[in-house]
């Protein structure tokens, strides 16, 4: 049975208009979860599609693309050919162009090539305003904190390159200063995609050191069989630390603390102590369960360490911006961390039983919190079996 919105959808077959055809479709680019689809360009989803495909497939996949994408972004289920229209109006007009694409995609490296299809021209940054010159920003990626005032604007996070233009644009309708200082919470992609932009800018970029180490480097993140190429110079971070440091600005305690091993090696929560805001990364995501990056020196038993120090920070009026998932507040993040403790003791159970990977699936541990955490289930269970297995 399809689901009838989006917190019901938990495999990609569950979204309206998803069939095992086009499920497959999404695999091979990487989407495996229904929560990947957020903020997604569905005409990019296609142009990745045919690139792996080696051919151009039907147009009436964009349609199929459009709806589950706005499905999973919260509109009501709809056939696939009342985006049909739609699509017409709007298909860029590069894709008229896809055969030569998918030719060159042949000779040329696969990530080189989706970056430069990337099309994010749908995509909205929005404002939410927490109070004492304080916002976050939304568009595609990971949430984006903002301080605003006399001294200077500081800014946690700036997602992808091509978005840069319209978080400016975003800041820029709450003051006319420029960025001053970029903070990233760990080295992903869709944390620091517009450092070099904002750098450019004038923006003086600042980050733990294994930020500046990975990025420095490159990386391949094993769990979504994703290689990044070493960034430009004027990407990475200028600044470094270690345990943390503070950035006392607009009358402020701007209070930026490393997390050892929870995300990645290189995650920091950032704390607006007037405000009283916390910036977590993705060390806390509000709608599903963690992205634990293994490969880039992540550890769920970091994660959980890092929601209870947030939240022995933190009291019943903090609002704490995720790294992924809706504004929210402690009480989420506690549920959020029983939930972890829960599923780490009964992985811990389940591999003293000596239970393979494929039958701990089977048993669909996450399925009780799957209501109030209805994302990245089948993945968590792979990594945090991948993790204690070790042990």
């Amino acid at each position: 049975m399809k689901a009838k919105h989006s917190a019901q959808a938990h495999r990609l077959q569950d979204i309206p208009n998803i069939g095992p055809s086009i499920a497959a479709d999404l695999r091979a680019i990487g989407i495996r979860e229904p929560h990947q689809l957020v903020g997604q360009d569905p005409y990019d989803l296609y142009r990745r599609s045919n690139t792996v495909a080696g051919i151009r497939q039907d147009p009436c996949l964009i349609d199929c693309f459009i709806s589950a994408v706005r499905f999973m972004e919260g509109a009501p289920p709809r056939p696939w050919w009342k985006y049909t229209p739609e699509r017409k109006r709007t298909m860029p007009s590069s894709l008229r162009a896809l055969a030569l694409v998918v030719l060159c995609a042949i000779a040329a490296p696969l990530a080189s090539t989706l970056a430069a299809q990337t099309n994010y021209d749908t995509v909205q940054v929005r404002a939410t305003t927490l109070g004492r010159g304080v916002y976050m920003l939304t568009g595609a990626g990971g949430n984006i904190g903002l301080a605003v005032g006399d001294d200077a604007v500081f800014v946690v996070d700036d997602q992808f390159a091509p978005l840069t233009p319209k978080i400016l644009a975003a800041i820029k309708s709450i003051t006319d200063k420029p960025v001053k200082f970029v903070v990233n919470t760990h080295w992903h992609f869709d944390h620091t995609g517009g450092n070099e932009n904002l750098g450019n800018a004038g923006g003086l970029i600042v980050a733990q050191e294994n930020v500046r180490r990975r990025m420095s480097a490159g990386q391949f993140i094993e769990a979504l069989n994703r290689t990044e190429p070493p960034a430009p110079k004027g990407a990475l971070p200028v600044v470094t630390f270690d345990e943390g440091l503070t950035f006392h600005l607009n009358g402020d305690s701007l209070v930026v603390i490393h997390i050892p091993r929870a995300h990645t090696d290189g995650d920091a929560i950032v704390y607006f102590t007037r405000a009283n805001v916390v910036h977590t990364g993705d060390s806390f995501v509000s709608a599903g369960l963690p992205f634990v990056d293994l490969s880039s020196g992540g550890s769920i038993h970091g994660v959980i360490d890092a929601a209870a120090r947030v939240y022995g920070m933190t009291n019943d009026q903090t609002r704490i911006i995720p790294g992924h998932g809706p504004l929210t507040d402690r009480a989420r993040l506690k549920a959020w961390r029983d939930m972890l403790l829960t599923l780490r003791d009964r992985m811990a159970t389940e591999l003293a039983a000596g239970r393979t990977l494929d039958q701990i699936l089977a048993l669909k541990i996450t399925e009780p919190f799957a209501k109030d955490f209805p994302s990245g289930h089948d993945r968590f269970v792979r990594l945090l079996f991948q993790e204690m297995s070790k042990r």
